[in-house]
């Protein structure tokens, strides 16, 4: 079962909200494989929060975790303190997913080359087409382009690609406390129940939908549509800083006419102004669908399970699913 967040986390958790991006935060709980906080056999830096969710889950109290990207913060933005640097260089391992925070990137390779563990591999990260609706650039008199190039690295928004990151990680802390091996394997091993067990729900809620067109802020859910058998239509492309044009808000607009969807999802960090601005020219409803990239104060109680469940019920009434 999920790790229960303590109130040194929440505390720390709020701290962050409050402080500026790259500072970092401790972590404790999980599922006893070991004793306090203070007793501590390995010292874990995360990335930001699936990954940090992950670490907690399998690590539990036998790790001392710091989170690099705090609650609240853009993973996409992330600007590491030299707080914060230095954290990664004392660490024992750092846990990371290069290409998407280039700053962490940066730290990693200067002060963690030999202690860190890059999940990217593991993901086997899809590109984005694979899971975008294929159509031909769009460019306005400005030079603005929306495509779909280039790897998809939402992978926690897939429940095989997540778990194996989960058996890596334990795999990873193994090596460096061999005397949590036993521990580690075992929470590894709860998680990925877990997350078959999300695929299952995923799978029976999204079989039997009026619509299998999901138009979202940007393209960030391309995992969940390539697994079930939906067709992705983001306002803007994987980035998620990009502002489309009056000329594209406007195309949107036709195809979601076109396709007859009654819904447009927004994101929690993105804001939901452009949604809504397609949402007003068509007459369609507004729902929120997380990335789960990071905690926001609307879920800083929930966790990653919690989280994809309600991402869960918002698509079930967006498509129409029975």
């Amino acid at each position: 079962m999920p790790a229960l967040r303590t109130p040194v986390v929440l505390a720390s958790s709020l701290a962050l909200v409050l402080g500026a991006c790259g500072s970092t935060s401790e972590s404790s709980g999980g599922d006893g494989t070991g004793g306090s906080g203070g007793d501590a056999a390995v010292e874990v830096v995360a990335s930001f929060y699936p990954l940090e969710y992950l670490v907690e889950r399998i690590a539990g109290d036998r790790a001392e975790l710091s989170v690099l990207t705090g609650p609240g913060a853009d993973p996409h933005d992330a600007e590491l303190s030299p707080r914060a640097v230095g954290s990664v260089g004392s660490a024992d391992l750092v846990v990371y997913s290069s290409g998407l925070q280039p700053p962490v990137d940066d730290a990693v390779a200067g002060q963690a080359p030999d202690s860190s563990l890059d999940v990217t591999p593991v993901a086997d990260l899809m590109d984005a087409d694979e899971s975008a609706e294929e159509h031909e650039e769009h460019a306005d008199e400005e030079g603005e382009a929306h495509d779909h190039g280039g790897e998809d690295p939402h992978f926690w928004l897939d429940t095989q690609r997540y778990g194996d990151v989960a058996e890596a990680i334990a795999e990873r802390l193994a090596q460096i406390d061999p005397e949590g091996a036993d521990g580690y394997e075992a929470n590894a091993a709860d998680v990925v129940a877990d997350l078959e067990a999300l695929d299952e729900e995923y799978a029976a809620g999204l079989a039997r939908c009026e619509s299998r067109d999901l138009v979202t802020s940007h393209e960030a859910f391309g995992y969940i549509a390539a697994r079930y058998d939906l067709h992705q239509h983001g306002i803007t492309g994987i980035s998620p800083e990009s502002e489309p044009s009056p000329a594209r808000l406007a195309e949107v607009s036709a195809q979601v006419e076109q396709l007859g969807v009654d819904t447009v999802f927004a994101e929690p960090l993105v804001g939901d102004q452009i949604a809504r601005t397609v949402a007003q020219e068509t007459g369609v409803e507004v729902l929120t669908l997380d990335p789960v990239e990071s905690l926001t104060e609307q879920t800083a109680d929930l966790d990653y399970l919690e989280i994809m469940r309600a991402n869960l019920e918002a698509l079930t009434a967006g498509l129409g699913c029975s």
